[in-house]
């Protein structure tokens, strides 16, 4: 973070900002604390930041924002806002205005992260690029991106997830994007929510931050996009693999040793061959996204194409690694239906010596839709050429139920540890093993677990 004076920071926040008083950085871990910064009391589920202002205040901290008195805290030292969440949000907003980089937000049900990745791959290629990193794409992480931001960025790909209905319109409107991607409408989020539609409605809210004229990329091959009404004077391009009508689509697709090659096909900028280092039709969606969007602001489409080639996914996602002749597929960053049905395709395209074992874990967070998910999860599978399933959890019962139905063997267990040792006992030198679960399932044990017994 570059420093930035008091009352630019805290621009309508607190009218009573002293002049002169320059912020260093803004933390919200007192164990970060540094001279000069502005501590930031969140109330979490397990620790409240209220009870660390104190010592953050000693520590050197500057001001603290919170949402309540603290003793131990100056009264003249001590900003008290209604929410302070809200107020990163704005003190993120505040400090994006000083610089002028182009932005993409990337928001969606699935596949936001990688399409942002993608889009980094190619912002990269162009200049210095900064990107979400990790799971900062809320209202805690996204302003801490921000505060990353200098006058060498030239190009920023910034990620937005949400938890409910206002998060993305609050998110997008401090960040002011240039353009925007909407990934896939699916159930992430359908338990807080209660429908496709308010999904969608929701994340249809990145559109309410762009300044009129700017490009919204979304998803041509999903039908809930297609029918969706985006808010006027915004120019939509449509990108996807299976849509004739799409603004830019792929063909030729064929899978390589460690990626995949295909043609760019672009109404408006013509054919380029492109080669991404990554598996599953999905990604090639995903990086047509991640094109087009650059493309519309201007890039070379010609570079941009080329530039897919240096993508490096996000951690625990759809990774490939070897050991003892058997071939690992690890995605357990997050699971959704979707999410899960593209994981199985890239395990029903790969052609291994042995068996395709498939380890599933629970989906979380779907609500009413859950008991159908887990059961139609075992269906897939038996269609996706799946001769072993291991099921992990509670929910994913009903997953090795259905999957057993249909002539499947099966292993079910609640135990990482346990499953793990299924592994052990049944993956033999040339199967090829996909784990997959949502991130609360801890399934990098199982991946540790399995790979020491080996």
């Amino acid at each position: 973070m570059k420093p930035i004076s008091a009352r630019a920071l805290l621009r309508g926040l607190w009218p009573h900002a002293p002049a002169g008083l320059t912020i260093t950085a803004v933390v919200t871990d007192s164990r970060e604390v540094v001279p000069g910064c502005l501590f930031v009391a969140i109330k979490g589920e397990r620790v409240d930041g209220h009870d660390f202002a104190a010592a953050a205040f000693e520590g050197g901290a500057a001001l603290v924002l919170a949402q309540r008195a603290i003793e131990g805290v100056p009264g003249d030292k001590l900003v008290i806002v209604p929410d302070v969440l809200d107020g990163m949000i704005r003190m993120g907003a505040n400090y994006r205005t000083a610089f002028s980089p182009l932005i993409l937000a990337i928001t969606g049900s699935v596949g936001k992260t990688t399409t942002k990745e993608f889009a980094a791959a190619i912002f990269s290629a162009f200049g210095d690029t900064l990107k979400t990193e990790g799971n900062q794409n809320n209202e805690i992480g996204l302003p801490k991106t921000l505060f990353r931001l200098d006058e060498t960025i030239r190009y920023a790909a910034i990620e937005m997830g949400m938890q409910g209905p206002g998060e993305i319109r609050k998110l997008t409107k401090a960040v002011r994007p240039d353009a925007a991607i909407i990934t896939r409408i699916g159930y992430a989020h359908i338990e807080q929510l209660g429908s496709l539609e308010n999904v969608l409605q929701a994340k249809l809210e990145v559109g309410e931050g762009l300044r009129f004229g700017s490009p919204l990329i979304l998803n041509g091959d999903d039908p809930r996009l297609r029918k969706a009404v985006p808010p006027d004077g915004l120019p939509i391009f449509w990108a996807g693999i299976d849509n004739p009508e799409n603004d830019v689509r792929a063909d030729k697709i064929r899978k390589e040793a460690h990626g995949q090659v295909f043609e760019i096909v672009d109404r408006q900028f013509g054919r380029y061959e492109t080669f991404i280092p990554a598996l599953g039709h999905h990604n090639v969606g995903n990086a047509l996204l991640a094109y087009t969007a650059a493309t519309r602001l201007g890039l070379n489409a010609e570079q941009s194409a080329a530039a897919l080639a240096a993508f490096q996914p996000a951690g625990c996602r759809l990774q490939t690694e070897e050991s003892g002749g058997v071939t690992l597929i690890e995605d357990f960053y997050n699971a959704g239906p979707d999410s899960m049905r593209a994981a199985l395709a890239v395990l029903a395209d790969m052609e291994p010596e042995g068996r395709r074992v498939a380890v599933l874990g629970d989906m979380l967070e779907l609500g009413a839709v859950s008991e159908e998910a887990h059961r139609a999860l075992g269906e897939q599978a038996a269609k996706a050429g799946v001769e072993l399933l291991v099921g992990v959890g509670e929910r994913a019962m009903l997953t090795a139920a259905e999957a057993e139905r249909r002539g499947l063997r099966v292993w079910h267990t609640t135990s990482n540890a346990e499953a793990a040792r299924i592994l052990q006992k049944e993956v033999r030198s040339g199967d090829a093993v996909l784990l997959k679960a949502s991130r609360g399932m801890k399934f990098e044990e199982i991946l540790q677990d399995f790979l020491a017994g080996r």
